[in-house]
């Protein structure tokens, strides 16, 4: 015998639905000039009350203990945040520092786009001081080098144009010629030399590096590096909100000509510029996926309807339900974060489903009975529990992340899961009214799916067998889930190919500039010296830098060897008034003369010769190839020997002496002292990132920066996603026992969601598909529509109805499917790797939800209870 019908509470609410329908069918003229005010009303009023806030500092709860602690630490030193951190490569030092020091300049006479700039190598503690950072013996030799090349550093100073450069060459070449230097020490100087005039007479740019060249000294790793910290003017208006100060940095670096034509680069990183690229590619993945759904979403929709009418009805329809939603989200939260801006690819997915669903019902109803409003209104009493059902656990589901500390998500949770009730009424009241005035011709076929026939007997006839299979899978695939990944760290979600963040990246293989460090704080710098000495004994600790790291050991001893180094090259390096440039003849004939003199040195080694041979080269050239060897050999002399000047002024460097604006950095007005803490470990393995804070926070248990943020972060989404889980899982089976009344049906209706899950989370570890920051936020949206689907079959079953595969029901349900999967599917094609897992999890989950609706459910449902 057939089941019991739903109870009164089913049968009110079939007869509310029914009602619903007639009315807005008998009133349809009037549904839909009523739906189209109030569309348009709902785009008039979100056009002017819906921003966007793209600040992602409020996406988690504030409550989190890191998050409290990095507000204060932002609070007390906020030079550390929302930082573009302008990265500068060039070929020599020299290159680089100059390249530097002009951007700073022309990027802090613009206060309207930035607030401040920073040259971190340039600070006066370094400037002043920076010999003592030096070992004794680094700072030894560097000594005899400088004083070995007094003679060139006087003709320097002297005229410190390209005529001082080649007058430096006669002495070096008088000095071949009485033996007064080793030929192998000046074997390279000569040849980098050689190098930049020959690059001149080819027409390229290639400056000498007179830092290496009077020092003697190999840059190292970074030594043609340059970083500028600044903090610009950011507009949280637009999802790009530093992209203003980052086009006008653009721009001057052009005008310039720091660019890699000019053998410089420049590139752009740091927070600002890795949130800035990051929704740059979200919305150019979001555009080109939502172009790509909606045209694949049309031509499924034609396969599923076979009437463009019913098409135009149900995309009507979807549009009226995008508005509202927007309207209510700017009356209800009055803006949109970066999560709850993909409402509209949440809403399209869910609402195409029951559009479907309930427009496949009507063209089966109209193969049995010809007449329209007849059809409609059976349409609506077959569609109202299911449908229903399915409303509510999507709306479940969705309102499950509201009480969360997932606040982004919780938002979006808000605005979908109203959606969804915008979407249930819009598509039974103005769906039926848009069918009603476009009535579409009649139906000459069913619109299941008859060779389906020997697919339901097969499931029938073997469905213990089915079961079995289907409890293997289920056991192999539990066997694969502890493969299952997580990885909660936001830079692997970003392109790897951005400008940010390959720079970021590359920046990372420098242990010394990477970005997974940790900051706390001390009372005091006392006791920050304390704890840093505590901490570099973990060993998943290898440095902690404190305003003490910046006063140098040994100083006694090293300023003894910078006076006696200022006693000998001081009246050498005094400043003195600029030479007149020299001509274009003057720049000939001094070419002509270091090349005689090269060539008289006869114990001269081969890169004089070849020196010799390019000065003889460049002396017969045009006036643009002088011009540009005398820019080769010459620029930058002067700032090289201000940087030596000030290097020699060196004083005793103590926390007293220490130049406040640096101080500052480290030690706050009230005295607390901050520590900059670096990891040992590989900061990219999740167990490691996690050994680093959790060793850290033994000594000193409140913690900021990326890696406790990471962590934390990472389990606030993780709780947010079980607590989201226990509340949908609860509230959809309380509606089902309610609804369904029968404990074994609403046991039916949840099975395939186990099924699908397991071979879901199985897919994802074999194929190595992490769980991310972006994809678990769609998982009770799959519980949602899993259940979805199953409900549509049970409330068939248990209707007495036979032949499930042959139904219309299957059809509307694989539709709904690949719709949906369409939907969300096309993210995979999405440049934002954050995107495309989102994507890729989506349609490998509803892939596995439908294989088990379609071939478990039936055998799982057996004969209907109309056979018993």
């Amino acid at each position: 015998m057939k089941h019991e019908g739903t109870g009164r509470i089913g049968r009110a609410v079939r007869h509310g639905v029914v009602r619903l329908v007639v009315w807005s069918v008998e009133h349809a003229p009037l549904v839909a000039v009523l739906g189209a005010l109030l569309t348009l009303v709902c785009v008039v009023y979100a056009a002017g009350n819906l921003p966007i806030n793209a600040d992602t500092n409020g996406m988690i709860s504030n409550e989190l203990p890191v998050r409290r602690f990095s507000a204060e630490f932002d609070r007390i030193f906020p030079q550390g945040s929302d930082l573009l951190v302008v990265v500068i490569d060039a070929a020599t030092a020299d290159e680089a520092a100059d390249a530097a020091a002009a951007l700073a300049r022309r990027l802090a006479a613009q206060p309207s786009f930035f607030r401040a700039v920073e040259r971190p190598d340039a600070a006066e503690i370094f400037r002043r001081n920076g010999l003592l950072f030096l070992s004794v013996p680094a700072l030894t030799e560097l000594a005899d080098q400088l004083v070995a090349a007094q003679p060139m550093v006087g003709t320097l100073a002297a005229d410190p144009t390209a005529r001082g450069v080649l007058e430096a060459v006669d002495l070096v070449a008088e000095g071949l010629r009485e033996g007064d230097f080793a030929l192998d020490a000046l074997e390279p100087a000569l040849d980098e030399l050689a190098a930049s005039v020959e690059a001149a007479i080819a027409g390229r740019k290639q400056r000498l590096s007179w830092q290496q060249l009077l020092t003697g000294q190999e840059p190292d790793a970074g030594g043609a590096r340059r970083f500028l910290l600044v903090k610009p003017v950011l507009d949280y208006g637009s999802l790009t909100p530093g992209a203003a100060a980052t086009e006008r940095l653009r721009a001057e670096a052009r005008a310039l000509g720091l660019t890699p034509e000019n053998g410089i680069r420049v590139r752009l990183t740091g927070s600002v510029a890795l949130s800035d690229e990051e929704f740059a590619t979200v919305s150019e993945g979001a555009g080109s996926s939502t172009a790509l759904a909606f045209a694949t979403v049309c031509i499924l929709l034609l396969l599923a309807l076979h009437s463009p009418r019913l098409i135009v009805a149900i995309l009507g329809t979807l549009i009226a339900g995008l508005a509202v939603t927007a309207g209510f989200a700017a009356l209800a939260i009055g803006q949109l974060n970066v999560i709850s801006v993909a409402f509209g690819v949440l809403y399209i997915g869910v609402a195409v489903d029951f559009g479907v669903q309930f427009a496949v019902r009507y063209r089966d109803e109209r193969y049995r009975d010809d007449n329209l409003r007849s059809a409609l209104r059976r349409a609506a009493g077959g569609v109202a529990t299911p449908l229903l059902l399915a409303g509510g656990a999507t709306i479940i589901c969705f309102y499950s992340f509201v009480p969360t500390n997932y606040r982004g998500v919780a938002e979006l949770g808000i605005i979908a899961g109203t959606s969804i009730v915008i979407a249930l009424v819009l598509n039974l009241s103005l769906l039926p009214a848009l069918i009603a005035l476009l009535r579409p011709p009649g139906e000459t076929a069913p619109a299941g799916y008859a060779w389906a026939a020997p697919i339901d007997a097969f499931l029938l006839r073997r469905r213990r067998g089915v079961l079995a299979i289907a409890a293997g899978i289920a056991a192999m695939s539990l066997a694969a889930v502890p493969g299952l990944r997580f990885d909660f760290d936001p830079l692997n979600l970003k392109d790897p190919q951005s400008e940010s963040m390959a720079t970021a990246l590359d920046l990372m293989r420098d242990e010394t500039s990477t970005p997974y460090t940790i900051d706390a704080l001390a009372p005091s710098a006392e006791a920050a010296a304390e704890l840093a000495a505590r901490l570099e004994k973990l060993p998943e600790v290898r440095q902690v830098l404190t305003v003490a790291s910046f006063v140098p050991g040994e100083q006694e001893e090293k300023l003894a060897i910078i006076r006696d180094l200022a006693l000998l090259l001081g009246p050498s390096l005094a400043p003195r008034p600029p030479p007149p440039a020299p001509s274009d003849a003057e720049l000939r004939a001094a070419l002509e003369e270091s090349a005689a003199a090269l060539r008289r040195a006869s114990a001269a080694p081969p890169a004089a010769g070849r020196l010799a041979a390019a000065l003889e080269s460049a002396a017969k050239s045009s006036p643009a190839v002088v011009g540009l060897v005398a820019k080769n050999i010459a620029s930058g002399i002067e700032a090289r020997l201000d940087e030596f000047r000030d290097a020699l002024a060196a004083e005793p460097l103590t926390l007293e002496t220490m130049s406040p604006d640096f101080k500052r950095k480290w030690v706050a007005e009230d005295g607390r002292a901050r520590l900059e803490i670096y990891p040992a470990i590989d900061p990219r393995d999740p167990a490691a990132l996690r050994r680093f804070v959790a060793a850290v926070r033994t000594i000193v248990p409140e913690v900021s920066g990326m890696p406790p943020e990471i962590i934390e972060a990472g389990d606030a989404v993780l709780g947010a996603f079980f607590e989201a889980l226990a509340i949908a899982g609860t509230g959809v089976a309380l509606m089902l026992l309610v609804i369904l009344r029968r404990p074994s049906d609403a046991l039916r209706t949840v099975a395939p969601l186990g099924l699908a899950a397991l071979l879901s989370a199985a897919t994802c570890a074999v194929t190595g598909l992490p769980i991310t920051f972006a994809n678990i936020i769609i998982l009770p949206l799959l519980l949602s529509e899993t259940v979805s689907y199953s409900i549509y079959f049970v409330e068939r079953w248990r209707s007495g109805a036979e032949g499930l595969l042959q139904s219309s029901t299957a059809r509307a349900v694989v539709f709904t499917a690949l719709t949906t999967i369409d939907a969300f599917g096309s993210l995979a094609f999405s440049r934002h790797p954050g995107t495309a897992d989102m994507g890729k999890l989506i349609a490998i989950a509803l892939l596995w939800t439908l294989a088990a609706t379609l071939l478990f459910l039936p055998a799982l449902l057996g004969p209907s209870p109309g056979r018993r």
